[in-house]
């Protein structure tokens, strides 16, 4: 059986595939479902300073190829998964767990972070750079170099955990967000986070979301997402999580071949909350049948 384990910053994983933020709860539901200690990890649901409810009803619209959604961060805000969520997750979870933290400025991810900070099982951060930044209008911090380095060089003031950044695609260059997430001292960067889509009711000839846009992500956006890992892994040196519409074996493969250390599974599981045990299952026979002896020997190999 080829070896199914990678290290990312620096933290070793039995095996690549981690659940994506925010289609994973806080893990304890899935374990009703199946032992989640079989994954690499997991990404656990974007946790901001104060609670949230998210946005307006209806907030998600189903697609040909993945879904429309516009959640809208909601979470019970970092005090209370401190006390109430990550105790039940370390009674069914016994591996380092990725924490994804969101803001709505520079202050308050460094808030969230300090907080969270004391939490043993947190292994990495993985932080959302696509959130809105209140005191500039509203465009998303990784949509420029200059956002992107601000949050990085914050939250790095103060934790010494591994820091990824997750990374919007609904920019113009990728790479040079990448960069400067890079300079600015980031362990690693994860994308893609969801495109930008919507979808119109044909009865009521009105948008079916009540924001009106949300975010795309399903398996018609893994083709964009693989590119965008390619071009930031000739680019950057430090680890990549790959993500977007990845909802096989052969799809966590690829995303490695183009240079993701890591492989996040979002939306697929939301069409089958088994989609991240079965992709982990399936590994060692897309790996016999390949000639792949460890994974970790194949990433960036399409270079």
């Amino acid at each position: 059986m080829g070896k199914l384990n990678v290290t990312l910053c620096g933290i070793p994983l039995d095996n690549p595939v981690i659940p994506a933020s925010g289609t994973f709860g806080y893990g304890y539901e899935f374990a009703e479902l199946y032992d989640i200690n079989l994954l690499g990890t997991f990404s656990f649901k974007g946790t901001t300073r104060e609670p949230r409810y998210g946005n307006p009803l209806p907030r998600i619209a189903e697609c040909t190829a993945g879904i429309v959604n516009s959640i809208g961060l909601q979470n019970p805000g970092v005090d209370k998964v401190i006390a109430e969520e990550l105790p039940k997750l370390k009674k069914v979870f016994h591996k380092p767990v990725m924490a994804n933290v969101s803001g709505f400025s520079a202050e308050e991810y460094v808030e969230v972070i300090e907080k969270l900070e004391g939490e043993e099982q947190i292994g990495w951060y993985e932080v959302n750079i696509s959130c809105p930044n209140v005191k500039k209008g509203g465009a998303s911090f990784g949509m420029t170099p200059e956002g992107a380095e601000t949050v990085t060089k914050a939250v790095k003031a103060v934790t010494k955990k591994p820091c990824i950044m997750k990374l919007t695609p609904n920019v113009t260059d990728i790479v040079s967000i990448a960069k400067a997430c890079e300079c600015a001292g980031a362990d690693g960067v994860s994308l893609i986070n969801t495109m930008y889509g919507m979808r119109i009711d044909l009865k009521t000839k009105k948008p079916v979301i009540a924001n009106r846009m949300g975010g795309y992500s399903g398996p018609a956006t893994f083709p964009v997402a693989l590119r965008m890992v390619y071009q930031v892994y000739e680019a950057v040196k430090i680890p990549i999580v790959g993500i977007g519409g990845v909802s096989s074996a052969e799809d966590a493969v690829e995303m490695m071949l183009a240079g993701a250390t890591a492989v996040g599974v979002g939306a697929a599981n939301c069409v089958d909350p088994w989609a991240s045990k079965k992709i982990v299952e399936d590994l060692p026979r897309v790996m016999e049948k390949y000639g792949i002896g460890s994974l970790g020997d194949i990433v960036g190999g399409a270079h």
